[in-house]
Formats: structure tokens, sequence, C-alpha cells
């Protein structure tokens, strides 16, 4: 038997199985993904580590990513046992950081389990159940600083000049680029002699010079509606952070009354600044 051939032979055959890759469906929480002196680091490790990652790099390719989180779980790990036993301040650090960490874990599961369709239901119900109609007007205006101008642009209206292209052409208002688009609106949202022409207008009128205290306006009633209800899509972002800050509200209070918490008096505040109680 070629007793040198059968050992490279043995050594290839150790390599190749010592390089085939473990497939993810294979793996759990506990498999070990690299050991730092003898202080092994998971796989579950890397996936909370990846977990807390700020959305930039969650894009990032997989091999990539895998390869920066085990680095950087490595080096921490070093620099840990580099620091030996945590002195006071840390090992106090380290309460609070676990605290927090569990406090927020159990808020985001608070939070995420009380947005249901049934509960956005019942939260748009109530946010609309007083919603009254109101007369909403789309209008434009040219905002000039003499009533001479303006009357002048009154008569280019009549003769068939175009209302857009005048406001770009001459209106001082920020909506003059817009050809002095105002949007919608209601009552209560213009200064009165601007909403008093307005809701005096026709669809489709081009008003008379009308002064305010930003100068002389002539104004073109685009068309006239009574608004509607807003939608639950559009209330949804709005609702949930609602349905949300109750929830917690709610599990906050009944963990409090049910719990026995006894907060020491007397303690003058300034004591927290005291730092070097834990050099100790």
């Amino acid at each position: 038997m070629n007793y040198r051939f059968s050992s490279a032979a043995a050594l290839m055959t150790a390599a190749f199985f010592a390089a085939t890759p473990v497939f993810a469906e294979d793996m759990t929480a506990e498999t070990v993904i690299a050991t730092v002196n003898g202080t092994e680091i998971t796989l579950g490790n890397v996936i909370a580590a990846r977990k807390t990652l700020p959305p930039q790099y969650q894009s990032l390719d997989d091999a990539q990513l895998f390869d920066g989180i085990v680095n950087q779980l490595v080096q921490q790990e070093l620099l840990k046992q580099a620091a030996g036993e945590p002195d006071m301040a840390l090992q106090y650090q380290i309460e609070n950081e676990t605290r927090m960490v569990i406090a927020g874990t159990t808020l985001d599961d608070i939070a995420q389990a009380a947005v249901t369709d049934e509960a956005l239901q019942t939260a748009y119900e109530a946010k609309i159940a007083d919603f009254e109609p109101a007369q909403e007007f789309h209008a434009a205006h040219i905002l000039v600083e003499t009533e001479d101008e303006a009357k002048e642009l009154v008569q280019d209206l009549k003769d068939g000049a175009d209302f857009a292209e005048l406001a770009k052409e001459k209106s001082t208002g920020p909506s003059g680029p817009n050809g002095g688009d105002l949007g919608w609106f209601t009552t209560g949202m213009m200064v009165a002699p601007f909403e008093e022409a307005v809701v005096a207008m026709e669809d489709g009128d081009i008003s008379d010079p009308v002064q305010t205290q930003f100068g002389w306006h002539v104004i073109n009633l685009i068309q006239t509606r009574m608004s509607e209800a807003p939608s639950l899509d559009s209330l949804k972002d709005e609702l949930s952070a609602e349905i949300q800050d109750e929830a917690i509200r709610t599990k906050l209070e009944s963990l409090e009354a049910d719990a026995t918490v006894e907060r020491t008096e007397g303690i003058d505040a300034a004591a927290m600044r005291m730092d070097e109680l834990l050099d100790k």
C-alpha cells in the first residue's frame, strides 16, 4: 500500500469536510460561529446584533454583513475579556442597559399587538363621529401692490389673458410661481376681506380688486365643494400611534396598580451627581 498517497488523500478528505458549508436550514440559534479564548459566539448573537442595525446596514450583501457582524462581535469579546471584571460604575450601567433593553422590547410588543384591524376601525369611527361637512374653496389669486395694478389685471383677464400666466408674471405673493394657486381651504383660513370675497363668488368667477394687509388681490374661484371625512387609510398612522400610546399607558397603569412600589422619601436630588460614589 502506498502510505504516502493514503495520508495525502486523508488530508484532502479532512480539508473537504472542514470547508463544507453549513446551510441555514441546518442551523440553530446555538450554532457556534466563532470561539474567542473558549467563549462561544453563536448564530443567535449574530442575529440579535443584526436586528439592531439601522436600515442602511440591513440592505448590505449577506456575506458582507455577516462577516462584519462576526468581526465586530469577536473584537467586542476580546475587549471585554481584556477589561476583566467590570468595576462598580460599569456594573450599574450594565444593570440599567439590561433593564432598558428588556423594557423597550416589552413596550414594542405591547404597541405592535395593540394595532389590529378592529382597533383601527373603532378608533377611526370615534375620530370621525363628530365630523361635520364644511364648504371648501379652491382658489387662485394675483397679489400686487396697488389698486390700479389690480384693475389693469382685471381688464386683462376680461380681454382673455390667462390667469395662471398673469400670476406667474405679475403676482408678488409666494403662490405666484405656481400660477397663483392657493389649493383648497375652508372659512377661517384666510384673512377676512379675502374670505368674504371668495364666499360671495361663484365657481369660475374673477373678483374685483380686494384689499388686505398684504396688498391688492385679484381672485379666481376655481371650484367649491363640501368636505368629506378623511379616509381610514389617510389617518392610519395617526390612529396607530394613538392606539399604541393608549395601550402602553393602560399596561403601565395596570402593572403599577398590581405592583408594590415603595419610593424612598427625603432623598436629596443632588445626590445623583455624586459620581465619586461609584469609585468605591
